[in-house]
């Protein structure tokens, strides 16, 4: 029972978000290997490890910004912090231990991704504050959820190669603002009345057109990155199925049902599976 708070305060017993942290690494770790080959299982554990580690340090810096927004908030009410279940002293403590493990994790991997990694931090601990200053606050959690599409290439090659790892991070980016966008229609009425900004209430009732938009630069990113790694038959077969996922999404979605749009945020795990297959497939 002690430590439901902290565990909570994690986001364990959401781990939708996990999931979306991790994929960018697996496909970027899939497409590193060499033609013929599994991924490397050993960093494939490692990154999981550390999305793990991460989301929930994000989480907690998230949470440690908007105690107070979240007690306004009927859905974030009873996260730990907002509901003092413990203090903000505990949650910064809590926070340097998660960012001590994932260092360990860091260090695991070459020189070139250590710097890397660490150039993540800044977005990590300033995401949370966009939502005050900017109505694309999912454009910065783009940023900083995909950086493993560059990471994961750099620890099985030790550096970028930025003509295959740029459009892979771009179409992650992408990615983000779709499910995010979708994610911020659960709180748009709250959002309003405190004063929080997302490309939910910046796109309102255009937001499938925008969605749209984003899903096609997405899939046109991931060709590119399939072309300039000889990528085969089986990743674009994927790629068109992860454009046929996402519009689906989009047609069914309700904009104004929050049940729904969590249902269409959580199914991108599917999503970012399918790509995976499709690039391990691609490379054997």
């Amino acid at each position: 029972a002690p430590l439901q708070p902290y565990l909570r305060l994690m986001r364990l017993h959401q781990p939708a978000g996990t999931w979306l942290l991790y994929l960018p690494c697996t496909w970027s770790i899939g497409l590193a290997a060499a033609p013929g080959c599994l991924p490397d299982w050993r960093m494939l554990s490692l990154f999981g490890v550390g999305a793990v580690l991460m989301r929930g340090a994000g989480c907690t810096i998230n949470d440690m910004w908007d105690r107070d927004y979240d007690r306004q908030v009927a859905r974030t009410a009873s996260r730990p912090l907002a509901a003092g279940d413990i203090s903000t002293f505990q949650s910064l403590v809590f926070l340097g231990g998660q960012l001590s493990l994932a260092l360990c994790v860091l260090l695991c991997l070459n020189y070139y991704s250590i710097v890397l990694g660490a150039a993540s931090l800044s977005l990590v601990i300033t995401y949370p504050l966009m939502k005050r200053i900017t109505y694309w606050p999912q454009l910065v959690l783009g940023l900083t959820f995909n950086w493993g599409a560059l990471l994961g290439w750099s620890a099985i090659k030790g550096s970028c190669e930025w003509s295959v790892c740029l459009p892979l991070y771009f179409a992650g980016v992408m990615w983000t603002l779709v499910y995010d966008t979708i994610y911020a229609h659960q709180d748009k009425r709250d959002d309003i009345m405190i004063g929080v900004k997302s490309t939910a209430l910046q796109f309102k009732e255009d937001t499938k057109q925008w969605l749209s938009g984003f899903s096609l630069a997405m899939l046109l990113s991931l060709c590119v990155a399939g072309m300039n790694c000889n990528q085969t038959f089986p990743y674009y077969s994927a790629v068109a199925a992860v454009g046929a996922h996402l519009a689906h999404q989009i047609y069914t979605l309700d904009i104004d049902k929050p049940e729904d749009c969590w249902k269409k945020f959580s199914s991108n795990r599917t999503v970012g599976i399918l790509l995976f297959i499709g690039i391990v497939l691609g490379n054997l």
